[in-house]
């Protein structure tokens, strides 16, 4: 629990809400792909399943950040980064597909980038206690 009793920033909150978007996206993405490996009939049905476990349990990471970012916690912006960093793959991918696809790359791109400003920006780092790596006194 923080000692510090100031008012969170607005930006580290939007980072923690930006984190938690990308969770719940992964986890209800991995819920809907296992229920579709479970009663649907996909061409695997073990594949399907593995993949949404797989999805659900990447989505823990996220939401774990979030829920750090939330408290404060130093350690939860380097899996926020992290995260971020990773949903910049499908998103491109996405991009240089056709049709509907390209708005969802569009959409994740646009969450990537934006939690990764956040994270890295000056007020979230301080409020998250991490020193920046500005110049050094010799």
């Amino acid at each position: 629990m923080s000692t510090d009793q100031t008012p969170r920033p607005a930006r580290l909150a939007a980072a923690a809400a930006v984190s938690g978007l990308e969770g719940l996206a992964l986890v209800a993405y991995g819920v809907w792909m296992l229920m579709m490996g479970l009663l649907g009939s996909p061409d695997s049905p073990s594949q399907a399943e593995m993949g949404g476990v797989t999805l659900i349990a990447l989505g823990a990471l996220p939401l774990a950040a979030a829920r750090g970012l939330l408290r404060r916690r130093s350690w939860s912006r380097g899996p926020a980064l992290i995260t971020h960093l990773i949903a910049l793959i499908p998103a491109w991918t996405l991009l240089r597909s056709s049709g509907a696809l390209i708005p969802l790359g569009i959409v994740v791109a646009v969450v990537a980038v934006t939690g990764l400003v956040l994270l890295v920006n000056p007020t979230t780092t301080e409020a998250l206690g991490i020193r920046g790596a500005g110049p050094r006194d010799a």
